[in-house]
């Protein structure tokens, strides 16, 4: 689901645009925009950044999460899980 780490959301491909962000995420964690035990922006940010519906992005974080790569702290934000854990 890896995707270019600057790619912005096509609303046109066939894609679902939450998977197209896990993608952009993904590739920019392992570009090392954000390092483990680290934030990644708000789901605010996000939403301005990427240009896409609050559901949306949190659906993204949510495959993330699935996958092992974010983990949520509540009242913290979400953070890169290290490798290996």
């Amino acid at each position: 689901m890896e995707a270019d780490p600057d790619a912005r959301i096509d609303h046109g491909a066939p894609l679902p645009p939450y998977r197209q962000l896990a993608g952009i995420l993904v590739a920019r964690i392992r570009r090392g925009d954000w390092q483990p035990n680290r934030a990644i922006p708000s789901e605010a940010q996000l939403v301005g950044e990427y240009g896409l519906a609050r559901a949306t992005v949190r659906r993204a974080i949510a495959v993330l999460v699935d996958q092992g790569a974010l983990f949520v702290v509540p009242q913290r934000g979400t953070f890169v899980r290290p490798e290996g854990e």
